[in-house]
């Protein structure tokens, strides 16, 4: 049994594919066209736009990279200056107590203690002049 069908058959009529007229696939190009530059066009916009944004957070980081620094310098400034207090502090501390040992050995009549711990004193305090020149 030999069944023809339809598309198969002698008798059949060619089919046609159905196309939109030209001028409808230039005017649907046109618009895809239209479409893909406004996108284009908004996309550029927007980088820029990121674009901007990223130079302004740049500067800022300089800004506070700047800042930064400085306050560390401030920081090393003051370390400095804290030393310098201690070891000045410490060496007053150090004459305060020689004084206080001569001041002892004359109020117990020991005026040999008290000469040597004068001429100790002396010798620190030549020391310390020294060192600050």
């Amino acid at each position: 049994m030999n069944t023809l069908s339809r598309h198969n058959s002698p008798l059949a009529l060619p089919i046609i594919k159905r196309r939109f007229p030209i001028s409808l696939r230039n005017r649907h190009r046109r618009g895809r066209s239209k479409n893909l530059r406004q996108s284009m066009k908004r996309l550029r916009s927007e980088m820029e736009e990121i674009s901007k944004e990223q130079g302004k957070i740049k500067e800022g980081q300089r800004q506070v990279r700047k800042k930064f620094e400085a306050v560390e310098m401030e920081c090393e400034e003051l370390r400095k200056e804290t030393n310098i207090i201690m070891q000045q502090s410490m060496s007053t501390q150090i004459r305060l107590a020689f004084m206080f040992q001569i001041l002892k050995a004359r109020e117990n009549q020991d005026f040999n203690q008290a000469a040597q711990l004068t001429s100790a004193l002396r010798e620190l305090i030549a020391r310390e002049n020294q060192q600050k020149a």
